[in-house]
């Protein structure tokens, strides 16, 4: 696939673009943007300027050229508990997303960014699917008419036989109505008119004229929002690490994984780096607002791309329509149903499991199995950063088996006897001349490849007790590529156990990098100098002489 990176140049036709991606992504926008500020806990119109602080930095100075930015179901999710668990006041919550920007922009200004790629997409998967199944849940109580629940799903689980008890049977008429709208809106027509906005309208409507009772947003301000200060005492500070830090990592993970689906649509590639900047710098401006954090949101980027946006006019000019709503429409926000919004919610959670994974689940490994399930499970019932940080964790202990099994094929012990890569020795076959006695005394390591903490342990399980059956052994660093810490003292450990068992040690090959390293950490300090060799015949004749044998003809 040719990627284009070069800047290519601005014209009509991409301008109409732009302004059409804008436009659609904001009309897409805008019930999603309300729903998601009501789920988070600030309130619908925390949404609304979560979307248009955040949408319009992070399109200026980020880097991807036709991402939207916007309130996401993850960092509404974790925002909710941010609320619940970590602030007590407003403030402290708005300061927590100030701090989160910041992270998110130092993390792009240290070249943070590229990492986000090597995340397994069994963890990937399993904790969208673990939110797109909290959005579901939480969703649930709304929907019936009921209250919701302070704290997370397990919360809202616990209240349901009381929602259930006492039903409003209007809320949940418009959340199925709003739901089958999202559902069954014909495609040919979402380019015109989308099924969210669609499903806003209908429930919205339902609610106004026939089916009042059911809850409502309520009493809403309109006009741009007003300047909050953040919390800056030094304990308001001090609790704001730890959810800063889930918020900036969870929207980090989110926003990159956005710009790949983007790469993949438009051949284009991004700047992961200057992409968390823009992150960064947009919420900060959303906490100084009071609005909800976000994140590149996968379907506003999507419905941009295939309405015609290809650069940052697009998410730019995005955040400036949802501007204009909000200075003129706040107050006709007001009447929206919860339970509508609950309705669209449901649909945006089922979007949002993995089911193309989880429909591959008999063909998937075991491992990535158990990685998927263990990241999703966690996710739902403790938090979105513990669930991702174990699956990690369960991943690269995963990784860390499949590396050592190929560690460990690269590793060579034999006798010097074995004539199949060592070449035929100089001497007879009685052994009269030191022929075949003296390969069967002298032993060879040969370490190909590179060697880090996985195979560590086992390189002095398989290694050790080979060295301990011969009189001398040759060490073979000559095709080492790399060989981490852990590697480089299990050499040490072998150095000790040829000492320990009179086995005299030659060095072969010893360069570069394994050497770097050898020595950074004083290994070779036992080793005599005259020990290291640069070939293998070099090795025989000093093996030779270690054993007291003639030089060879």
């Amino acid at each position: 696939m040719q990627l284009r990176q070069t800047r290519a140049s601005y014209d009509l036709a991409t301008l109409r673009g732009d302004v059409f991606g804008g436009i659609t992504t904001a009309v897409v926008g805008l019930p999603v943007a309300l729903a998601f500020g009501v789920a988070s806990g600030l309130g619908a119109m925390a949404g609304l300027y979560g979307a248009i602080a955040l949408g319009f930095f992070a399109a200026v100075f980020g880097g991807t050229r036709s991402q939207i930015s916007g309130p996401t179901g993850p960092m509404a999710v974790a925002m909710a508990v941010v609320i619940t668990d970590h602030a007590s006041t407003l403030a402290e919550a708005l300061t927590v997303v100030v701090m989160a920007g910041i992270i998110q922009a130092l993390l792009g200004v240290l070249r943070f960014g590229r990492f986000v790629s090597y995340t397994p997409y069994s963890v990937i998967s399993g904790f969208m699917s673990g939110v797109g199944i909290i959005i579901i849940i939480l969703q649930t109580l709304p929907a019936l008419g009921a209250a919701s629940a302070d704290g997370g799903p397990l919360e809202v689980m616990r209240a349901w036989p009381d929602a259930i008890a006492g039903i409003n049977a209007s809320a949940v008429a418009i959340a199925a109505v709003s739901l089958s709208v999202c559902i069954f809106w014909p495609a040919r027509f979402s380019r015109w008119f989308p099924a969210t906005l669609a499903a806003l309208a209908a429930g919205t409507l339902l609610g106004v004229l026939w089916l009042a009772d059911a809850p409502v947003i309520g009493e809403v301000p309109t006009g741009l929002p007003e300047f909050t200060a953040p919390a800056l005492s030094l304990g308001a500070l001090a609790g704001a690490v730890q959810p800063a830090v889930t918020l900036a990592l969870l929207g980090a993970v989110d926003s990159l994984l956005t710009s790949l689906i983007a790469d993949s649509m438009t051949r284009t590639r991004h700047n992961p780096n200057q992409e968390l900047i823009g992150q960064g710098l947009g919420n900060i401006a959303t906490g100084l607002v009071g609005g909800l954090p976000g994140a590149g949101a996968t379907v506003g980027t999507v419905v941009n791309i295939r309405a015609g946006g290809s650069t940052r006019v697009s998410g730019a000019l995005r955040a400036l329509v949802l501007l204009t709503l909000v200075l003129g429409a706040g107050s006709y926000v007001e009447s929206i149903p919860l339970a509508a919004l609950a309705g669209i919610l449901l649909k945006v959670g089922w979007d949002i499991v993995d089911w193309r994974f989880l429909k591959r689940l008999r063909r998937v490994q075991r491992e990535h199995l158990m990685i998927m399930g263990i990241t999703m499970v966690l996710t739902v019932v403790l938090d979105l950063i513990t669930a991702v940080a174990i699956g990690l964790i369960v991943a690269a202990m995963s990784a860390a088996r499949q590396f050592e099994r190929l560690q460990l094929d690269n590793v060579v012990s034999v006798p010097l006897l074995d004539q199949s890569f060592l070449g035929d020795d100089a001497e007879g076959a009685d052994g009269s001349d030191g022929g075949v006695d003296f390969s069967a005394r002298v032993g060879l390591v040969a370490l190909r490849g590179t060697f880090t903490v996985a195979s560590s342990k086992s390189l002095i399980d398989i290694l050790g007790a080979d060295i301990a059956e011969h009189e001398v052994v040759i060490i073979d660093f000559a095709d080492t590529v790399h060989m981490d810490d852990s590697a480089a003292l299990v050499v040490e450990r072998l150095l000790d156990t040829a000492e320990a068992s009179g086995t005299e040690v030659i060095l072969l090959g010893l360069d570069g990098a394994p050497a770097t390293s050898l020595h950074a950490l004083d290994v070779l300090g036992q080793v005599p100098h005259d020990r290291i060799v640069a070939t293998l015949d070099e090795a025989r004749a000093l093996a030779r002489r270690l054993l007291g044998l003639p030089e060879s003809a």
